[in-house]
């Protein structure tokens, strides 16, 4: 029982929360989520099980999709509605052009100052806990990418917001600073996940209903990645290790020409992958994880 389940989280729990009924309920004797969603987040959560908790690193570096609900008028300290109100704004002079302009601007390459309540490590201490001591520290700004971000509705004193973005993005740090840039301070007040990399919305299922059935094998994780075919002799080989055509002999595998310098790849025998592997050009690999 190998591979990724992927859960429509409910809100109200932490990722760790939803973990822990996943293995569980599966009887896994590993798991782990692949990114983070905030309690008031629901959507999407991939959970590793077993043997591909070993995966996640491959797995995490995807676009994300969200929709998100923004209360203007209102900021709060942890940037949500999970959070005490800090500042109130009159918003009866907020247009609604003004939102979709504002909302636009925040398309591209951005940097992002991440909030006091997260769980970035400033000297070895997690920062909400420096918050929830009242305490605030300078943050530096990271760059992240915003794909796309466009208006969906708008109800006073509510905007409903689409986004696509990079790993390491903070919706609730984008709302906060879409307030900010509209002059009347703004919080999130609900969010939901609908695409996590390769994960959407059609490949998951709920945390009470999910069974083994539901898993997600590690062969169609990694489908799209180019593969090399190999034999009983070379395959034991890489399972202790060892890539035996390295050095040159590599060239009896016929290396498409399509294949990268620092792509991805995939050993496989009999249809089944056997390792993952970082090609370095010139016929050479360097193994990135094996499956025993």
């Amino acid at each position: 029982m190998n591979g990724i389940l992927v859960i429509d989280k409910p809100r109200g729990l932490t990722s760790h929360d939803v973990v822990m009924v996943v293995k569980k309920r599966l009887g896994a004797k590993k798991a782990g989520h692949i990114g983070t969603l905030d309690p008031i987040a629901t959507g999407i959560l991939p959970v590793c099980i077993n043997g591909a908790t070993r995966l996640a690193r491959f797995l995490e570096g995807g676009r994300k999709e969200y929709v998100a609900s923004i209360k203007l008028g209102e900021e709060t300290d942890t940037y949500d509605a999970e959070g005490n109100v800090v500042l109130k704004k009159d918003i009866t002079s907020v247009r609604k052009e003004d939102i979709i302009a504002v909302v636009h601007s925040f398309r591209g390459r951005i940097r992002q100052t991440p909030p006091m309540f997260s769980a970035i490590k400033v000297n070895g201490v997690a920062l909400y806990r420096l918050a929830r001591q009242g305490v605030e520290v300078e943050r530096a700004p990271r760059d992240v990418e915003i794909y796309d971000i466009h208006v969906e509705d708008i109800t006073f004193p509510f905007t409903t917001v689409g986004v696509t973005c990079s790993k390491g993005t903070y919706v609730r740090s984008l709302a906060f600073d879409i307030g900010r840039k509209l002059g009347c301070g703004a919080h999130l007040v609900g969010l939901r996940r609908t695409s996590n990399g390769i994960f959407s919305v059609n490949d998951s299922v709920s945390m009470d209903n999910a069974c083994e059935k539901d898993i997600i094998p590690v062969e169609r994780l990694f489908a799209d990645l180019p593969g090399i075919s190999v034999d009983e002799v070379s395959a034991l080989r890489i399972r202790n290790g060892l890539i035996p055509f390295n050095n040159g002999s590599a060239m009896e595998l016929n290396i498409s020409s399509s294949i990268k310098d620092g792509e991805m790849i995939k050993f496989t025998l009999n249809g089944r992958i056997i390792a993952l592997a970082n090609y370095k050009g010139s016929n050479e690999f360097r193994l990135e994880r094996v499956f025993k």
